[in-house]
Protein backbone atom coordinates (compact mmCIF):
# COMPACT_ATOMS: atom_id res chain seq x y z
CA UNK A 1 0.00 0.00 0.00
CA UNK A 2 1.36 3.40 -1.00
CA UNK A 3 1.76 5.90 1.82
CA UNK A 4 2.67 9.55 1.83
CA UNK A 5 6.05 8.57 3.28
CA UNK A 6 6.81 6.08 0.46
CA UNK A 7 5.73 8.55 -2.21
CA UNK A 8 8.05 11.21 -0.78
CA UNK A 9 10.89 8.68 -0.65
CA UNK A 10 10.32 7.75 -4.30
CA UNK A 11 10.29 11.39 -5.36
CA UNK A 12 13.53 12.01 -3.49
CA UNK A 13 15.18 9.02 -5.21
CA UNK A 14 14.13 10.27 -8.65
CA UNK A 15 15.46 13.73 -7.87
CA UNK A 16 18.77 12.29 -6.75
CA UNK A 17 19.00 10.16 -9.90
CA UNK A 18 18.46 13.20 -12.10
CA UNK A 19 21.35 14.95 -10.37
CA UNK A 20 23.87 12.12 -10.85
CA UNK A 21 23.00 11.32 -14.48
CA UNK A 22 22.72 14.64 -16.35
CA UNK A 23 24.42 13.22 -19.46
CA UNK A 24 21.41 11.01 -20.16
CA UNK A 25 18.70 13.60 -19.52
CA UNK A 26 18.41 14.73 -23.17
CA UNK A 27 18.45 13.20 -26.61
CA UNK A 28 22.00 12.42 -27.88
CA UNK A 29 23.84 14.79 -30.17
CA UNK A 30 23.85 13.07 -33.55
CA UNK A 31 26.88 13.48 -35.82
CA UNK A 32 26.37 12.45 -39.45
CA UNK A 33 29.13 10.31 -40.94
CA UNK A 34 29.53 9.29 -44.58
CA UNK A 35 32.04 6.79 -45.96
CA UNK A 36 32.83 4.16 -48.57
CA UNK A 37 32.65 1.13 -46.29
CA UNK A 38 31.99 -1.50 -48.92
CA UNK A 39 34.57 -0.16 -51.39
CA UNK A 40 37.50 0.51 -49.04
CA UNK A 41 36.87 -1.98 -46.24
CA UNK A 42 40.56 -2.55 -45.42
CA UNK A 43 40.86 1.03 -44.17
CA UNK A 44 37.32 1.76 -43.09
CA UNK A 45 36.60 -1.27 -40.91
CA UNK A 46 39.40 -0.21 -38.53
CA UNK A 47 38.29 3.43 -38.96
CA UNK A 48 34.82 2.54 -37.72
CA UNK A 49 36.33 0.80 -34.69
CA UNK A 50 38.37 3.90 -33.95
CA UNK A 51 35.19 5.99 -34.03
CA UNK A 52 33.43 3.51 -31.75
CA UNK A 53 36.24 3.67 -29.19
CA UNK A 54 36.13 7.47 -29.18
CA UNK A 55 32.34 7.55 -28.76
CA UNK A 56 32.55 5.09 -25.85
CA UNK A 57 35.23 7.16 -24.11
CA UNK A 58 33.40 10.46 -24.58
CA UNK A 59 30.08 9.09 -23.32
CA UNK A 60 31.70 7.32 -20.36
CA UNK A 61 33.17 10.68 -19.37
CA UNK A 62 29.72 12.34 -19.40
CA UNK A 63 29.28 13.24 -23.07
CA UNK A 64 29.39 16.82 -24.28
CA UNK A 65 27.09 19.72 -23.37
CA UNK A 66 25.45 17.31 -20.93
CA UNK A 67 24.43 14.93 -23.72
CA UNK A 68 25.68 11.67 -25.18
CA UNK A 69 27.06 11.69 -28.69
CA UNK A 70 25.94 9.29 -31.39
CA UNK A 71 27.53 8.78 -34.81
CA UNK A 72 24.98 8.00 -37.53
CA UNK A 73 26.78 6.47 -40.53
CA UNK A 74 25.84 6.04 -44.19
CA UNK A 75 27.70 4.17 -46.96
CA UNK A 76 28.32 6.28 -50.08
CA UNK A 77 29.51 3.36 -52.27
CA UNK A 78 32.56 5.42 -53.25
CA UNK A 79 30.25 7.57 -55.38
CA UNK A 80 30.03 11.40 -55.09
CA UNK A 81 26.32 11.53 -56.01
CA UNK A 82 25.44 8.85 -53.45
CA UNK A 83 27.46 10.71 -50.83
CA UNK A 84 25.55 13.94 -51.42
CA UNK A 85 22.22 12.11 -51.19
CA UNK A 86 23.36 10.52 -47.93
CA UNK A 87 24.43 13.91 -46.58
CA UNK A 88 21.03 15.39 -47.43
CA UNK A 89 19.23 12.50 -45.73
CA UNK A 90 21.38 12.78 -42.61
CA UNK A 91 20.61 16.47 -42.27
CA UNK A 92 16.92 16.41 -43.15
CA UNK A 93 15.74 13.10 -41.71
CA UNK A 94 18.24 12.21 -39.00
CA UNK A 95 18.67 15.84 -37.90
CA UNK A 96 22.41 15.43 -37.36
CA UNK A 97 24.33 18.38 -35.95
CA UNK A 98 26.94 18.36 -38.75
CA UNK A 99 28.93 16.04 -41.04
CA UNK A 100 32.20 14.09 -40.81
CA UNK A 101 33.97 11.39 -42.81
CA UNK A 102 34.55 10.40 -46.48
CA UNK A 103 37.52 8.52 -47.98
CA UNK A 104 38.03 9.03 -51.75
CA UNK A 105 39.10 12.54 -52.69
CA UNK A 106 36.38 13.02 -55.32
CA UNK A 107 33.72 12.07 -52.77
CA UNK A 108 35.23 14.39 -50.17
CA UNK A 109 35.12 17.29 -52.62
CA UNK A 110 31.46 16.60 -53.41
CA UNK A 111 30.45 16.57 -49.73
CA UNK A 112 32.55 19.69 -49.10
CA UNK A 113 30.62 21.53 -51.81
CA UNK A 114 27.34 20.28 -50.32
CA UNK A 115 28.41 21.55 -46.88
CA UNK A 116 29.16 24.93 -48.40
CA UNK A 117 25.70 25.13 -50.00
CA UNK A 118 23.98 24.05 -46.78
CA UNK A 119 26.28 26.16 -44.55
CA UNK A 120 26.98 23.08 -42.45
CA UNK A 121 30.25 22.12 -40.79
CA UNK A 122 32.06 19.22 -42.48
CA UNK A 123 35.16 17.61 -40.96
CA UNK A 124 36.76 15.66 -43.81
CA UNK A 125 38.48 12.68 -42.22
CA UNK A 126 40.48 10.94 -44.93
CA UNK A 127 40.23 12.49 -48.45
CA UNK A 128 43.80 13.54 -49.21
CA UNK A 129 43.35 15.91 -52.15
CA UNK A 130 44.92 19.33 -51.72
CA UNK A 131 41.93 20.98 -53.39
CA UNK A 132 39.69 20.42 -50.36
CA UNK A 133 41.62 22.99 -48.31
CA UNK A 134 43.14 25.09 -51.10
CA UNK A 135 41.82 25.46 -54.67
CA UNK A 136 38.22 24.43 -53.91
CA UNK A 137 38.17 25.31 -50.21
CA UNK A 138 35.16 26.77 -48.42
CA UNK A 139 34.50 28.25 -44.96
CA UNK A 140 32.60 25.17 -43.69
CA UNK A 141 35.10 22.42 -44.53
CA UNK A 142 38.07 21.33 -42.41
CA UNK A 143 40.39 18.39 -43.07
CA UNK A 144 42.02 16.08 -40.50
CA UNK A 145 44.33 13.77 -42.43
CA UNK A 146 47.79 14.64 -43.73
CA UNK A 147 47.26 15.66 -47.37
CA UNK A 148 48.88 14.46 -50.59
CA UNK A 149 51.04 17.60 -50.66
CA UNK A 150 52.13 17.10 -47.04
CA UNK A 151 52.98 13.41 -47.36
CA UNK A 152 54.78 13.99 -50.65
CA UNK A 153 56.75 16.85 -49.08
CA UNK A 154 57.78 14.47 -46.29
CA UNK A 155 59.25 12.04 -48.86
CA UNK A 156 61.05 14.67 -50.96
CA UNK A 157 64.17 15.01 -48.73
CA UNK A 158 64.98 11.30 -49.21
CA UNK A 159 64.33 11.55 -52.95
CA UNK A 160 66.64 14.55 -53.27
CA UNK A 161 69.43 12.84 -51.30
CA UNK A 162 69.43 9.97 -53.81
CA UNK A 163 69.74 12.43 -56.72
CA UNK A 164 68.18 10.08 -59.25
CA UNK A 165 67.64 11.80 -62.58
CA UNK A 166 65.17 9.57 -64.47
CA UNK A 167 61.84 9.12 -62.65
CA UNK A 168 58.79 7.08 -63.64
CA UNK A 169 55.39 7.64 -62.02
CA UNK A 170 52.40 5.36 -61.49
CA UNK A 171 49.15 6.42 -59.84
CA UNK A 172 45.42 5.62 -59.57
CA UNK A 173 43.67 7.82 -62.10
CA UNK A 174 41.32 9.88 -59.92
CA UNK A 175 41.65 13.01 -57.80
CA UNK A 176 43.92 11.57 -55.09
CA UNK A 177 46.45 10.05 -57.50
CA UNK A 178 46.41 13.08 -59.78
CA UNK A 179 46.94 15.40 -56.81
CA UNK A 180 49.81 13.31 -55.42
CA UNK A 181 51.53 13.15 -58.80
CA UNK A 182 51.25 16.90 -59.36
CA UNK A 183 52.68 17.63 -55.90
CA UNK A 184 55.58 15.20 -56.35
CA UNK A 185 56.59 16.57 -59.75
CA UNK A 186 56.40 20.18 -58.53
CA UNK A 187 58.28 19.66 -55.29
CA UNK A 188 61.03 17.46 -56.73
CA UNK A 189 61.59 19.80 -59.67
CA UNK A 190 62.02 22.71 -57.27
CA UNK A 191 64.73 20.87 -55.34
CA UNK A 192 66.32 19.07 -58.31
CA UNK A 193 65.85 21.05 -61.53
CA UNK A 194 67.67 18.49 -63.71
CA UNK A 195 65.15 15.71 -62.96
CA UNK A 196 63.40 14.01 -65.90
CA UNK A 197 60.02 12.27 -65.79
CA UNK A 198 60.45 9.53 -68.35
CA UNK A 199 57.18 7.57 -67.96
CA UNK A 200 53.77 8.05 -66.40
CA UNK A 201 51.14 5.36 -65.93
CA UNK A 202 47.64 6.37 -64.80
CA UNK A 203 45.69 3.24 -63.85
CA UNK A 204 41.95 2.83 -63.24
CA UNK A 205 41.29 2.56 -59.50
CA UNK A 206 40.92 -1.09 -58.48
CA UNK A 207 41.49 -2.33 -62.01
CA UNK A 208 45.22 -2.08 -62.63
CA UNK A 209 46.66 -4.16 -65.47
CA UNK A 210 49.82 -4.75 -63.49
CA UNK A 211 51.73 -6.65 -66.17
CA UNK A 212 51.24 -3.94 -68.78
CA UNK A 213 52.04 -1.15 -66.31
CA UNK A 214 55.25 -2.85 -65.17
CA UNK A 215 56.36 -3.44 -68.75
CA UNK A 216 55.73 0.20 -69.71
CA UNK A 217 57.76 1.43 -66.75
CA UNK A 218 60.56 -1.06 -67.42
CA UNK A 219 60.77 0.07 -71.05
CA UNK A 220 61.45 3.64 -69.86
CA UNK A 221 64.51 2.46 -67.87
CA UNK A 222 63.95 4.74 -64.85
CA UNK A 223 66.42 5.27 -62.01
CA UNK A 224 63.54 5.68 -59.55
CA UNK A 225 59.76 5.28 -59.34
CA UNK A 226 57.14 7.31 -57.49
CA UNK A 227 53.87 5.48 -56.80
CA UNK A 228 50.65 6.53 -55.10
CA UNK A 229 49.04 3.11 -55.57
CA UNK A 230 47.38 1.49 -52.56
CA UNK A 231 45.24 -1.51 -51.65
CA UNK A 232 44.86 -4.39 -54.15
CA UNK A 233 46.37 -2.25 -56.93
CA UNK A 234 49.57 -1.85 -54.92
CA UNK A 235 49.74 -5.57 -54.14
CA UNK A 236 49.38 -6.50 -57.82
CA UNK A 237 52.01 -3.94 -58.81
CA UNK A 238 54.48 -5.22 -56.22
CA UNK A 239 54.06 -8.82 -57.32
CA UNK A 240 54.25 -8.13 -61.05
CA UNK A 241 57.21 -5.79 -60.61
CA UNK A 242 59.09 -8.29 -58.46
CA UNK A 243 58.46 -11.14 -60.89
CA UNK A 244 59.71 -9.09 -63.85
CA UNK A 245 62.69 -7.51 -62.08
CA UNK A 246 61.42 -3.94 -62.38
CA UNK A 247 62.70 -2.93 -58.94
CA UNK A 248 66.27 -4.25 -59.26
CA UNK A 249 68.63 -1.29 -58.98
CA UNK A 250 65.66 1.10 -58.93
CA UNK A 251 64.66 3.20 -55.92
CA UNK A 252 60.92 3.16 -55.23
CA UNK A 253 58.80 5.63 -53.26
CA UNK A 254 55.20 4.76 -52.45
CA UNK A 255 53.01 7.35 -50.75
CA UNK A 256 50.92 5.06 -48.49
CA UNK A 257 52.90 1.82 -48.63
CA UNK A 258 53.75 1.70 -44.92
CA UNK A 259 50.14 1.78 -43.72
CA UNK A 260 49.24 -1.59 -42.15
CA UNK A 261 46.05 -1.76 -44.22
CA UNK A 262 48.14 -2.09 -47.39
CA UNK A 263 51.44 -3.46 -46.06
CA UNK A 264 50.19 -6.38 -43.96
CA UNK A 265 48.46 -8.27 -46.83
CA UNK A 266 51.81 -8.43 -48.69
CA UNK A 267 53.39 -10.50 -45.87
CA UNK A 268 56.87 -11.65 -46.99
CA UNK A 269 56.35 -10.10 -50.43
CA UNK A 270 56.71 -6.63 -48.92
CA UNK A 271 59.33 -4.79 -50.98
CA UNK A 272 62.51 -4.27 -48.97
CA UNK A 273 63.97 -0.77 -49.05
CA UNK A 274 60.98 1.12 -50.45
CA UNK A 275 60.52 4.64 -49.09
CA UNK A 276 57.03 5.14 -47.67
CA UNK A 277 54.79 6.97 -45.27
CA UNK A 278 52.97 4.71 -42.84
CA UNK A 279 52.14 3.71 -39.28
CA UNK A 280 54.61 1.53 -37.30
CA UNK A 281 52.03 1.01 -34.55
CA UNK A 282 54.01 -1.54 -32.53
CA UNK A 283 57.15 0.63 -32.28
CA UNK A 284 55.64 3.95 -31.16
CA UNK A 285 56.37 4.54 -27.47
CA UNK A 286 54.80 7.94 -26.77
CA UNK A 287 52.37 8.13 -23.80
CA UNK A 288 49.45 9.30 -25.95
CA UNK A 289 49.88 6.45 -28.41
CA UNK A 290 50.34 3.84 -25.69
CA UNK A 291 47.10 4.99 -24.04
CA UNK A 292 45.25 4.66 -27.36
CA UNK A 293 46.88 1.33 -28.23
CA UNK A 294 46.05 -0.23 -24.86
CA UNK A 295 42.42 0.91 -25.02
CA UNK A 296 42.01 -0.26 -28.62
CA UNK A 297 43.49 -3.69 -28.02
CA UNK A 298 41.46 -4.15 -24.83
CA UNK A 299 38.22 -3.40 -26.66
CA UNK A 300 38.79 -5.14 -30.00
CA UNK A 301 41.45 -7.78 -29.26
CA UNK A 302 43.23 -6.58 -32.39
CA UNK A 303 45.97 -4.10 -33.31
CA UNK A 304 45.05 -0.67 -34.72
CA UNK A 305 45.55 0.31 -38.32
CA UNK A 306 45.99 3.87 -39.53
CA UNK A 307 42.25 3.99 -40.17
CA UNK A 308 41.72 3.36 -36.46
CA UNK A 309 43.69 6.51 -35.60
CA UNK A 310 41.85 8.56 -38.22
CA UNK A 311 38.39 7.43 -37.05
CA UNK A 312 39.25 8.06 -33.40
CA UNK A 313 40.77 11.48 -34.09
CA UNK A 314 37.85 12.57 -36.28
CA UNK A 315 35.34 11.96 -33.50
CA UNK A 316 37.59 13.64 -30.95
CA UNK A 317 37.87 16.64 -33.28
CA UNK A 318 34.08 16.83 -33.55
CA UNK A 319 33.67 16.66 -29.77
CA UNK A 320 36.36 19.28 -29.17
CA UNK A 321 34.60 21.62 -31.61
CA UNK A 322 31.25 21.22 -29.81
CA UNK A 323 32.87 21.83 -26.43
CA UNK A 324 34.68 24.94 -27.64
CA UNK A 325 31.59 26.32 -29.40
CA UNK A 326 29.35 25.54 -26.43
CA UNK A 327 26.59 25.20 -28.99
CA UNK A 328 25.43 23.36 -32.10
CA UNK A 329 25.01 26.60 -34.02
CA UNK A 330 26.83 26.16 -37.34
CA UNK A 331 28.60 29.52 -37.36
CA UNK A 332 29.79 29.00 -33.77
CA UNK A 333 31.03 25.50 -34.65
CA UNK A 334 32.93 26.80 -37.68
CA UNK A 335 34.46 29.57 -35.59
CA UNK A 336 35.47 26.98 -32.98
CA UNK A 337 37.18 24.79 -35.61
CA UNK A 338 39.54 27.60 -36.66
CA UNK A 339 42.60 27.12 -34.47
CA UNK A 340 41.02 24.16 -32.65
CA UNK A 341 43.50 22.10 -30.62
CA UNK A 342 42.85 18.35 -30.33
CA UNK A 343 44.75 15.57 -28.58
CA UNK A 344 45.24 12.53 -30.84
CA UNK A 345 47.20 9.25 -30.62
CA UNK A 346 49.92 11.01 -32.68
CA UNK A 347 50.07 13.94 -30.25
CA UNK A 348 48.37 17.35 -30.22
CA UNK A 349 47.18 18.83 -33.50
CA UNK A 350 45.72 22.18 -34.54
CA UNK A 351 43.29 23.03 -37.31
CA UNK A 352 44.97 26.00 -38.97
CA UNK A 353 42.77 29.09 -39.35
CA UNK A 354 44.47 30.01 -42.63
CA UNK A 355 43.41 26.92 -44.59
CA UNK A 356 41.44 24.60 -42.24
CA UNK A 357 44.11 21.89 -42.56
CA UNK A 358 45.07 20.04 -39.40
CA UNK A 359 48.71 19.70 -38.44
CA UNK A 360 48.45 15.91 -37.98
CA UNK A 361 51.78 14.38 -38.92
CA UNK A 362 52.81 10.94 -40.08
CA UNK A 363 55.68 8.47 -40.08
CA UNK A 364 58.25 8.33 -42.90
CA UNK A 365 60.81 5.60 -43.49
CA UNK A 366 61.75 2.44 -45.38
CA UNK A 367 60.21 -1.00 -45.56
CA UNK A 368 61.80 -4.26 -44.52
CA UNK A 369 60.73 -7.87 -43.98
CA UNK A 370 61.03 -9.65 -40.63
CA UNK A 371 59.50 -12.95 -39.51
CA UNK A 372 57.62 -13.22 -42.80
CA UNK A 373 55.99 -9.81 -42.47
CA UNK A 374 56.54 -6.37 -43.89
CA UNK A 375 57.33 -3.56 -41.48
CA UNK A 376 58.86 -0.08 -41.36
CA UNK A 377 62.47 -0.90 -40.47
CA UNK A 378 63.49 2.75 -40.26
CA UNK A 379 61.14 5.63 -39.53
CA UNK A 380 60.84 9.12 -38.21
CA UNK A 381 57.78 11.16 -37.27
CA UNK A 382 57.23 14.36 -39.25
CA UNK A 383 54.95 17.01 -37.75
CA UNK A 384 52.36 18.14 -40.26
CA UNK A 385 53.08 21.82 -39.66
CA UNK A 386 56.59 21.29 -41.04
CA UNK A 387 55.31 19.92 -44.37
CA UNK A 388 52.99 22.73 -45.43
CA UNK A 389 53.56 25.63 -47.85
CA UNK A 390 54.05 29.17 -46.62
CA UNK A 391 51.10 31.31 -45.58
CA UNK A 392 51.69 33.53 -48.63
CA UNK A 393 51.45 30.53 -50.96
CA UNK A 394 48.29 29.31 -49.20
CA UNK A 395 46.67 32.72 -49.62
CA UNK A 396 47.33 32.56 -53.36
CA UNK A 397 45.72 29.10 -53.64
CA UNK A 398 42.75 29.42 -51.30
CA UNK A 399 39.67 31.39 -52.45
CA UNK A 400 39.08 34.64 -50.56
CA UNK A 401 35.65 33.47 -49.34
Amino acid sequence: MLTRKSLLAGASALAALSLVAPAFAQEPIKIGEINSYKVFAAFLDPYKKGMELAVDQVNAAGGVLGRKIEVVSRDDNGNPADAVRAAEELLSREKVAFLIGTFPSNVGLAVADFAKQKKTLFIAAEPLTDKIVWDQANPYTFRLRTSTYMQTAMLIPDAVKLHKKRWAIVYPNYEYGQSATAAFKKLLKEKQPDVEFVAEQATPLGKIDAGAVVQALADAKPDAIFSSLFGPDLAKFVRAGSERGLFKGVEVFDLLGGEPEYLDPLKDEAPDGWYVTGYPWNDIKTPEHKKFLDAYQAKFKDYPRLGSVVGYSTVMSAVAAIKKAGSLDQEKLVAAMAGLAVDTPFGPITYRPIDHQSTMGTFVGQLGVKDGKGYMKTWRFVDGKDALPSDDDVKKMRPAN
